[in-house]
Order: structure tokens, then sequence, then C-alpha cells
């Protein structure tokens, strides 16, 4: 297997954000719950009800998609062996998720006055933009620099071979070959 960090990122962040979901979903602790995970240690007394199911709901979707995503792209690097177009078109989509959910819960902790948030995010979005030239970095040393096509290869094959048989029946014939300019 080629790609193992590749697979290894992505079924990470797939576990993360499930976890995320699942914890974010339960009745009890809820999105505090959630963000007490993500590292935000301290919420203000003043806050909204974060356990509110109009809260809730929409952020435990959305981390479920950005969960399963991952959860794609890590199936689609261990089916495609061959070429990880797939793979990397379902990658790019995961990764610009999870940087657009990480944005959105920015923005309404700011806009809740959650103290701390910003830092911890910035943390979170470091260690998936990490993830993205990682797995970036090993595809590019997995591939060969520049492989030509087929019909390149063949066409350089066919004139290699007409000048090598031209060389050849001027040597033996004895005449000078004209393709060179000295004229030996």
């Amino acid at each position: 297997m080629r790609h193992v960090l590749t697979s290894l990122l992505a079924l990470h962040w797939a576990l993360v954000f499930a976890l995320l979901a699942f914890i974010c979903i339960d009745g009890s602790r809820g999105v505090s719950a959630a963000l007490g995970m993500l590292g935000v240690t301290t919420l203000s007394p003043g806050l909204a009800d974060l356990e509110n199911a109009v809260v809730v709901a929409p952020l435990a979707t959305a981390l479920m998609v950005v969960a399963v995503l991952f959860c794609w792209a890590f199936l689609e690097t261990l089916i495609s062996t061959i070429s990880l177009d797939a793979a990397d078109s379902v990658m790019r989509i995961a990764f610009i998720s999870a940087f657009g959910l990480l944005s959105v819960i920015l923005v309404g902790g700011a806009a809740q006055g959650i103290n701390g948030l910003f830092m911890v995010i910035a943390i979170q979005m470091a260690a998936l933009l990490a993830s993205y030239v990682a797995m970036l970095a090993e595809r590019r040393a997995a591939s060969p620099a520049t492989v030509p096509g087929k019909g390149e290869t063949r066409a350089a094959h066919v004139m290699a071979k007409g000048a090598a048989h031209a060389s050849l029946l001027s040597r033996i014939s004895g005449r000078p070959d004209t393709n060179r300019k000295d004229g030996r």
C-alpha cells in the first residue's frame, strides 16, 4: 500500500469529526462538551442555551457530514490503487468542508461570546492544514516525476528505431551518414 499516511490521516479526521458529532448529540452535555473536546475550557456564564436543538442538530449534522466525507476519502484511498484522482477530489472536498465548518463554529462562538475559541480553532485548522500538506507531499513523492503518455513513448520509439536503422545502413554500405553535419 503506497498511501499509508493519507489513509491514516483520513481515518483520523473521520473519527475526530464523528466523535465530535456523537458528543454533540449527547443530551446532557451537548455543544459545550464538544467544545471542551476541542479544547475550550472556559465557557462564559452568560451564554445562550447551547443545548438547544436549534443549535445542536445543525452542528451535529454538519460534523457528521464532514466525518462521512473523510470516511469516503479513506475508502477511496484504499480502493483506488492505480489512480488517486477520485480520492484526491473527495479529500479536497472533505478538507474544504472541515475548514468551512470550523470557520462557522468560530463565527458562531464569537457571536455567543465564548472565550478562548479563536486559539482552539486556529490550532485545529493548523492541524488540518498540516494533514493536507502531508497528504499532498506523500502523493507527490509516490507519483513519478514525468511519465510520458503512451502515444509520446510510441512516437519516440519509432523515431529512435528509424535513426538507428538509417545509421546501420550507412555504416554497412560505407557511405557517409547524411544525417550528420560533419559527414562521417
